[in-house]
């Protein structure tokens, strides 16, 4: 729950002084191959090109995805350890923690983190990076 609602603040920060609220995270797994990224999605077709089905009212708000693996052994999830922003760049620090019991094998899919954000936050030109908790770079976008 304190992941949660470090997610929710930091979109707040997103856009500095105005206030924004996220509505909405999600997480789950899609069977879409592809390389990990993060994904700013705007529209539906968009959203099911990357095999994920959600409620999104595009006319008032975005999605922003993390899409890490792909995996081949069941039981993988994606922590956020934490967002921070500013102005023109929004840095997460993520990673994703392996089964405990080691999982057992699976088809290949993919672990999804998504923040659904109003379009007032949305400016063209701000970066997103994605690192692990020490730092190394794992995927990075810019919006336009």
């Amino acid at each position: 729950m304190r992941r949660v609602v470090l997610v929710l603040v930091a979109f707040v920060a997103l856009v500095g002084c105005r206030e924004v609220r996220v509505n909405q995270v999600r997480t789950g797994t899609t069977a879409v191959a592809g390389p990990t990224q993060v994904v700013v999605v705007r529209d539906k077709h968009n959203l099911e090109v990357l095999g994920i089905t959600a409620a999104v009212n595009f006319r008032k708000e975005f999605a922003v995805i993390l899409l890490m693996g792909p995996h081949r052994e069941s039981g993988f999830a994606q922590i956020i350890e934490s967002i921070r922003a500013n102005a023109d760049r929004v840095r997460i620090v993520a990673f994703e923690r392996a089964p405990i019991d080691g999982g057992e094998p699976s088809a290949a899919y993919r672990t999804y983190t998504m923040w659904f954000v109003p379009n007032i936050a949305y400016q063209p030109g701000s970066h997103v990076d994605v690192v692990t908790p020490s730092g190394d770079a794992i995927t990075a976008t810019t919006l336009r």
